[in-house]
């Protein structure tokens, strides 16, 4: 299977040299049986036409190599909500968003992502009073499992 998998990844890294899709990279790939999830995202986040273009690469090989036979089952698509962000490059784009973040004590960390470097995270973390909050900087080292969490606010009628 890591042949496979290998193969894979050498289809899609050849697209994502590709302008249309030079901001796209791959985050997994996992075969179960005759099903191949390949999981993509891109920086500014990953489009329905991009998924398209790379599940015809990915397609290609499987069709060619004949690797699965010819009946077999293809995802490609983007990580999800629900997914641990997996690389720095999808943090970014999520400043400002509140994160779940698992250390690697077992210590779960909520709040707001303020600010990112390579080294470090800050958060806005509800303090000990409701309403007051404070800064918490933790090492990217320390984080195991960042897991972005979606809220769904309600717009105030006028």
């Amino acid at each position: 299977m890591d042949n496979i998998i290998d193969k894979i990844n050498e289809a899609l890294t050849a697209k994502f040299q590709e302008e249309e899709l030079k901001d796209c990279f791959l985050l997994d790939v996992g075969i179960h049986g005759k099903k191949v999830q390949v999981f993509v995202d891109s920086d500014p986040g990953i489009k329905f036409w991009q998924c398209q273009k790379l599940s015809r690469a990915v397609e290609a090989y499987l069709d060619e190599s004949q690797v699965l036979g010819e009946e077999y089952t293809l995802e490609v698509s983007s990580p999800g909500v629900d997914r641990p962000l997996q690389e720095y490059r999808q943090y970014p784009r999520n400043i400002g968003r509140t994160l779940d973040l698992t250390l690697e004590d077992g210590n779960v960390i909520s709040g707001k992502m303020e600010a990112l470097t390579e080294e470090e995270i800050t958060l806005k973390v509800q303090g000990a009073k409701k309403g007051q909050f404070k800064t918490k900087v933790i090492p990217f080292e320390a984080v195991t499992s960042a897991i972005v969490q979606v809220s769904f606010k309600k717009k105030k009628k006028k």
